[in-house]
């Protein structure tokens, strides 16, 4: 199978956010079938929406993988469940100790039970945007026809950037 580009979002809120977010990115490297190309620095964000919560670090990562979106995003959710997460038992947009998201996978646009490609809010959210601006800035969202760059402008001239007082990394 030829190899696709897969763009990601990751973070965290609970325990020590970045060992968590280091670990999982070793993780990904190490699923068969999956190369991490480039992984953004970390902000620090402010949660959106959710209970009151601790903040974020949140940063974004470029893979090249022969894993299909469904598979990828299986892998996803077994690395977060390796690091404590249970979303069965959470709280939408709660505390976690791992978040990762599927933004893109290269040009395709998949609705699907469990699974929708671009993520359906990216567009929305400064704090995913920033960093994937960072790796991957001219990419274009295969939906709205827009570089990921732009995206992130435009949500900047709104006033929504995003919520943070720190980057890291």
């Amino acid at each position: 199978m030829t190899p696709s580009t897969a763009h990601i979002g990751i973070g965290a809120n609970l325990g020590d956010r970045r060992r968590v977010i280091a670990a999982a990115l070793a993780d990904i490297a190490a699923v068969g079938g999956i190369e991490v190309l480039a992984v953004s620095p970390l902000v620090e964000t402010d949660p959106v929406g959710g209970p009151d919560q601790p903040r974020f670090l949140n940063g974004a990562a470029t893979l090249r993988t022969v894993l299909p979106p469904r598979p990828l995003l299986e892998a996803m959710h077994r690395i977060e469940a390796a690091h404590g997460r249970d979303r069965s038992r959470e709280q939408r947009w709660g505390p976690r100790s791992l978040d990762l998201d599927l933004l893109l996978y290269g040009d395709l646009v998949v609705t699907e039970r469990g699974l929708t490609v671009p993520h359906p809010r990216l567009h929305e959210r400064s704090f995913v945007l920033h960093p994937l601006a960072i790796i991957a800035p001219r990419i274009i969202h295969p939906i709205l026809g827009v570089s990921i760059e732009c995206l992130r402008d435009r949500l900047a001239a709104k006033g929504q950037e995003y919520a943070t007082s720190t980057a890291c990394c």
